[in-house]
């Protein structure tokens, strides 16, 4: 039977006929709902193509490094992590980064360089157009 268990939807595992409720992280689904309305609402295709990244499966979401994000990230830019930011290497610059998860040494590290660790929705009410924003994979 197809349907929803306590309002939660169901899938289909292992492609098989079985029906095994899913979990579904409530505040990933209030995220996605802002994230293309936003994307609707201020022609910003980039809260599209987040919303499309986070609606996979979390094994294919991003890891990223503090390290490698400081090497990557441009002078004026924000970092935006599909995914969840992790804590391994040096920063050798101030950022703001925004995720859906930080590391706690992820979080130390970028506001001990004098950064920020945002939240996707508070990046996307600081900056609606998501203009000077890079989207890391």
């Amino acid at each position: 039977m197809r349907g929803t268990v306590r309002g939660i939807p169901e899938t289909r595992i292992n492609g098989g006929n079985n029906m095994q409720p899913h979990k579904v992280n409530p505040s990933l689904l209030e995220l996605l709902g802002a994230l293309r309305e936003a994307s609707y609402k201020n022609e910003a295709p980039i809260w599209k193509e987040v919303a499309e990244r986070l609606e996979n499966s979390r094994k294919n979401w991003a890891l990223m490094n503090v390290g490698k994000i400081s090497k990557v990230l441009k002078d004026g830019e924000i970092a935006l992590v599909p995914g969840k930011v992790l804590g391994d290497g040096d920063i050798t610059k101030k950022f703001d980064v925004a995720a859906f998860q930080f590391s706690q040494s992820a979080i130390v590290k970028i506001t001990t360089a004098g950064g920020k660790a945002l939240t996707i929705k508070d990046l996307m009410a600081k900056n609606p157009k998501g203009s000077k924003v890079r989207l890391l994979k």
